[in-house]
């Protein structure tokens, strides 16, 4: 019984997450309200503190969103990361700067081939923006990934991710980068409205979108769960 539970505890991280790739759904529902209570405390800092919001100063505003999300989301991944005996968290954390780094000018340039406005006034707003975009996309993968090509092409191209952590990477990426997309329609309509200035309408889109990629996420790991339970038996 002992050697039972040794194995056990050794087949598994600090936050039980097991070698396979693997997560509980409520630990994934943790994972997930935490991101978005830190994303509320941006905006509730960017409001009460400085006295600012995403229409009336943009670049501050996202500033604030992607410098208190990113720490969090770093602690959180780094400890789903794979091969965690191989890893260490502060190499899982060089990473994710290289990949919050690499994620922001890869998005950057994503936006701009898509029509962002190019100017020394919009400089300020669209490095940010694509700062809080990379914490959305790249930087979970990172973590988790590494520099590992087999898992980014199976998880982002192919779109075959295998277990929980994967999916909460993927879903939740794709629905980020839709719900800018979404978000960015109504910019060229004539209705003279200072939230359709880049990047407003596409960040509010682009959060949105994470969200309602992390809750599909979530029902999508609950439907797998449950037809996994009912083939077994």
């Amino acid at each position: 019984m002992k050697e039972a539970k040794k194995k056990k505890k050794k087949s598994e991280t600090s936050i039980g997450v097991s070698r396979n790739g693997s997560i509980s759904t409520v630990g994934v529902l943790s994972v997930y309200l935490i991101n978005g209570l830190f994303l509320a405390v941006g905006f509730w800092v960017a409001r009460n503190r400085f006295l600012v919001d995403l229409v009336s100063d943009p670049s501050l505003t996202l500033f604030l969103l992607w410098s208190i999300e990113f720490p969090v989301v770093v602690i959180i991944y780094s400890f789903l990361r794979k091969d965690p005996e191989k890893c260490s968290c502060s190499k899982a954390v060089g990473r994710s700067i290289l990949g919050l780094i690499s994620g922001a000018f890869m998005n950057a340039l994503g936006a701009i081939a898509l029509g962002a406005p190019i100017g020394a006034q919009y400089l300020p707003k669209t490095i940010h923006w694509s700062l809080l975009m990379s914490v959305f996309t790249f930087v979970p993968a990172t973590v988790v990934f590494g520099a590992s090509l087999t898992d980014w092409h199976r998880v982002f191209a192919s779109m075959k991710p295998s277990g929980n952590i994967e999916h909460m990477i993927l879903v939740p990426a794709y629905g980020a980068i839709i719900g800018g997309w979404f978000g960015a329609w109504p910019m060229p309509l004539d209705w003279e409205r200072p939230w359709q200035e880049w990047p407003i309408c596409v960040c509010y889109g682009a959060i949105g979108g994470y969200i309602v990629g992390q809750i599909v996420s979530l029902c999508l790991m609950l439907f797998l769960r449950k037809h996994k339970s009912l083939k077994v038996a």
